[in-house]
């Protein structure tokens, strides 16, 4: 098995969770709803934008790409700026390839603090609230054409990585 650091599997697959979407809404707009809507995605694409904060610099470190998901369980990061980058997340292995740079490929199962990671991201996508409930509160506002969707960790550990995680949409796109 190929040794590779915990740590930067996190902060990747981490990276995926923290993307930042638009805040809109406010009407009674209900959970099973939306977690219908969004189960009726059989694959999907995105551009992002993605910002980390890290207390010793003054800045974010920014970095841009496309995403996609295809039902049930693969999801493709692949980061383009500033340097490019893949992760592809298919049933339980996490690939990650950097141009000029081994790739790795690691299993969920030997990783299980990975793993609540990864199937909250696919629990989101795919609708699945019960995936989604296994690790975080879920609290959602806004109407069925402007919705935000917080994740809040449940688990100290996560907590200390992630304070929450914003997804808003309208409709079944994200």
């Amino acid at each position: 098995m190929t040794k590779f650091n915990v740590a930067r599997i996190q902060a990747i697959v981490g990276t995926i969770l923290t993307l930042a979407f638009s805040v809109a809404g406010a009407d009674g707009w209900q959970l099973p709803e939306l977690m219908q809507l969004l189960a009726q995605n059989k694959a999907a694409k995105a551009v992002f934008v993605e910002k980390k904060y890290i207390g010793i610099l003054d800045q974010p470190i920014e970095s841009s790409g496309e995403l996609a998901f295809t039902a049930p369980d693969k999801l493709e990061k692949r980061t383009l700026k500033p340097k490019p980058e893949s992760l592809v997340l298919d049933g339980d292995s996490i690939t990650v390839d950097q141009p000029g740079k081994r790739r790795l490929t690691v299993s969920l199962h030997d990783h299980p603090e990975i793993t609540a990671f990864i199937e909250s991201i696919r629990g989101t996508l795919a609708g699945d609230r019960s995936a989604l409930e296994k690790f975080f509160t879920l609290e959602l506002t806004g109407s069925a054409d402007e919705w935000q969707l917080v994740l809040i960790p449940i688990q100290a550990r996560m907590r200390g990585i992630i304070s929450r995680i914003r997804i808003a949409g309208s409709q079944a796109d994200i």
